[in-house]
């Protein structure tokens, strides 16, 4: 979702805000603000479309204060254009707002009806008439926050200036994640109020998570967290080893090739933590649990993955997994599906949550749900001490580094590590799997990596290749077993930065619908590595090539039956079926990567879409 950036302290406050804002216009780009003071007054800039826009009307604006924020949006309530830009301003109160205030018409008519002037089509707009109505009569901005933040249903992060007060900024939140983050080594301390510490790790390593409704009060070269209620909080500050390179594009032309390229690297780190590399074994302990993930594992009856878009399919291919070595029945729900079916949870039942960001509103919603039903919850996130990761019982992090691409691509083969070594474990510690076959798998996980390396070597290929591609009215994905999930995501891919239409199904149903569909201009992209299913996989594909479809296929080695079917035929190494699709995805990322920029589209941020959703 949105963007937040305020910042407290010596520097000049544009500089800082911009550079955050540089850092986190991966969650919207549909219009961006600052609203800094100058000579005691608030002088608010904002503009329509990306933030270049903004760039480019700030170059001429000097201020003079040292307390300022700034917002990159993603329009939700209100189109995008300037009038709705972040931030709002009323009366001497300027506000950045993520999320979505659900009571917003109860709160406009009664604000209508006391004569108040609303001059946009947002939800956010009204938190700051609120705020305005409470300083008038309280001339205390914290005591102003938290009467507005009783009246406030939805999911929502706020962050407040007023231009009375130049020492002063406050922030509260609900659902999407804000952090704070302290630079407190010079003399002047210096603050940050961020919604990714991305936008602050140029300046400070520690920061403070808020959890949801709280208030961090920051005044006068002091901070201090409160509850809603205004009870004082003692909070932990934590911090963060990350290096602000990492989401530098070193060379790549864009952001998600950077990240295509870095998946053995991310895929190893994966890993790391859980493989004893000498000895060729799995050892998945230590994750959080109160007791010892061994007897966990053994205890659960079954289990139930919960995510969102590509997350989704990368549990979906663990359902595979862990049904096939592991012996568990296992369910996979979309998590913005999950609650409204009031889904029977049983005992012993373990709840799996996988999300990128630990920031998803759906998953984070599901979790809490899981939770309160009684069951055990485990998280796989990229980033620790998100909401999501703080929320489970247990935890496993990707350790992908900084994604930048909106599109997905390192973050989705680390989860794909990762359920390899869960079902593993799992199946060890359940009996269904003996110690040879366990070297087996863990020495096809362990070359995974240099398997990728020799895959992106093909990237000149599907850049020649998108020149053609592109002639293609629609595209066609097809799987079977745990290649069916990949069909899927490859199909996301192709719609989500190509803006073509493009299906994922599953091969064996093609006689069930799909077959209308093809003709000399459909592509048909086949994920068809040697497993088990692979003839019934040529046989399927036959049907398609005797209607004329043009067949791009992805199989393992030289195999000469698909070859002689396919237009194009990309060779992956040899792997075991489990790993398959970690290797098996990466081309088609690079198909949608390059046939996107071969069409001039904005390969990182694809139009409508945000990185990080995090309202329902």
């Amino acid at each position: 979702m949105c963007g937040i950036v305020g910042y407290l302290g010596p520097q000049d406050p544009k500089k800082i805000i911009i550079e955050g804002l540089k850092k986190l216009e991966y969650r919207g780009y549909d219009s961006a603000g600052v609203a800094v003071l100058h000579n005691g007054k608030t002088k608010r800039i904002r503009a329509e479309g990306k933030l270049k826009n903004l760039e480019d009307k700030l170059i001429n604006e000097d201020f003079n204060g040292n307390l300022g924020i700034g917002h990159t949006r993603w329009a939700t309530h209100g189109a995008a254009v300037e009038k709705n830009a972040h931030p709002h301003q009323v009366g001497e109160i300027s506000i950045v707002h993520n999320g979505i205030i659900e009571n917003y018409l109860d709160i406009k008519k009664n604000l209508l009806a006391r004569g108040a002037k609303i001059t946009s089509d947002t939800d956010s707009e009204l938190v700051a008439h609120l705020i305005n109505e409470e300083i008038q009569q309280t001339q205390n901005l914290l005591l102003a926050v938290q009467r507005t933040l009783g009246k406030l249903m939805g999911a929502f992060s706020v962050l407040v200036m007023w231009e009375k007060s130049p020492q002063e900024m406050i922030a509260f939140k609900d659902g999407p994640p804000l952090i704070v983050g302290i630079n407190s080594k010079n003399k002047t301390k210096e603050f940050f109020v961020v919604s990714d510490i991305q936008a602050a790790l140029n300046y400070t390593k520690d920061f403070v998570y808020l959890e949801d409704r709280e208030v961090v009060h920051i005044a006068d070269n002091e901070i201090n967290y409160y509850s809603s209620l205004g009870a004082p909080l003692k909070k932990q500050v934590v911090t963060v080893d990350w290096n602000p390179e990492q989401i530098e594009k070193m060379g790549f032309k864009h952001f998600m090739l950077k990240e295509i390229y870095e998946q053995p690297r991310a895929v190893a780190a994966a890993m790391r933590p859980h493989i004893n590399t000498e000895t060729h074994e799995v050892n998945l302990q230590n994750i959080g649990f109160a007791k010892p993930t061994d007897e966990v594992f053994k205890s659960i009856e079954r289990v139930i993955f919960i995510a969102c878009g590509t997350s989704f399919y990368a549990a979906s291919v663990a359902q595979y997994l862990l049904e096939q070595v592991g012996g568990l029945p296992v369910q996979v729900d979309i998590a913005s599906e999950f609650r409204y079916r009031k889904p029977i949870i049983t005992k012993n039942t373990l709840v799996i949550t996988i999300s990128q960001s630990g920031e998803t509103a759906d998953t984070l919603a599901a979790i809490r749900l899981a939770k309160e039903k009684g069951a055990l919850t485990l998280s796989i996130t990229n980033v620790q001490r998100s909401s999501i990761d703080r929320e489970a019982h247990g935890h496993l992090y990707m350790n992908s580094g900084t994604e930048v691409g909106v599109a997905s691509t390192k973050a989705f083969t680390s989860t794909l590590t990762l359920v390899n070594l869960l079902a593993l474990q799992i199946a060890k510690v359940r009996g269904s799997l003996n110690p040879d076959q366990e070297q087996t798998f863990v020495k096809n996980l362990l070359a995974v990596p240099s398997q990728i390396e020799l895959v992106l070597a093909y990237d000149k290929y599907f850049s020649v290749a998108a020149k053609k591609l592109n002639e293609f009215k629609g595209f066609l994905y097809l799987g079977r077993g745990v290649s069916y999930p990949i069909a899927l995501e490859g199909a996301l891919k192709l719609k989500e930065l190509a803006y073509m239409h493009a299906e994922g199904y599953a091969a064996g149903e093609m006689k069930h619908g799909p077959l209308a569909l093809i003709d000399k201009d459909m592509a048909i992209v086949v994920v068809a590595p040697d497993d088990e299913l692979i003839e019934k996989t040529i046989s399927n594909l036959q049907e398609a090539k005797a209607r004329g479809g043009k067949i791009i296929s992805i199989g393992t080695g030289e195999n000469a039956a698909l070859k002689s079917m396919s237009e194009y035929y990309l060779s992956i190494p040899k792997t075991n079926w489990m790993t398959n699709p970690i290797i098996s995805v990466v081309p088609l990322q690079l198909m949608a990567y390059h046939l996107a920029d071969n069409l001039g589209y904005d390969v990182d941020q694809p139009r409508n879409l945000a990185k990080s959703v995090t309202v329902e």
